[in-house]
């Protein structure tokens, strides 16, 4: 098992520290799965459902798109990074859901698989604030990296969500 990186000499949480680390490209996808009840999907029009708070995919793409950007201010001890690419995509998985998938890269000295994770379950909760009105039985479900490369080690989950 791996050492604890988070924490240091003085077992305190910290930061790691990447300065002696070489710059590589590193990408990152995650997916999330979000279950959404039969009257809600019935609501699909042209692969984007319409709810009284307006476009709900695309207004979870822009969420997950800025929770991506501002992953450092979210989670403790995350490095700032400044993304180069996000791009999110919001799949309808037939008659009971959808899928997200949020793809990101960046040239750095440490991963984003805590971006990557942190738009697509950004997104899945937009949209559960955006569908709430009309149904509580949303269920979010099976966030997860899937893919990870660049670094010390590169990373795939073949299985799927």
């Amino acid at each position: 098992m791996d050492e604890l990186t988070h924490i240091n000499q003085k077992n305190q949480a910290a930061m790691v520290d990447v300065s002696d680390k070489l710059m590589s490209k590193r990408v990152a996808i995650a997916k999330s799965l979000v279950l959404l009840p039969k009257p809600i999907l019935s609501k699909l029009e042209n692969d984007e459902l319409i709810s009284k708070k307006g476009p709900v995919f695309q207004t979870a793409i822009i969420a997950g798109t800025m929770a991506a950007k501002k992953t450092g201010d979210l989670i403790p001890l995350c490095h700032p990074i400044g993304l180069e690419s996000c791009d999110i995509s919001i799949k309808v998985i037939s008659d009971e859901g959808v899928e997200i998938t949020c793809h990101v890269s960046v040239s750095h000295k440490t991963g984003v698989e805590m971006e990557a994770l942190t738009g697509a379950s950004v997104a899945a909760l937009t949209i559960y604030d955006m569908c709430k009105s009309m149904s509580h039985k949303i269920e979010i479900k099976n966030t997860k990296l899937v893919k990870k490369t660049g670094g010390k080690k590169d990373y795939d989950d073949e299985l799927s969500l």
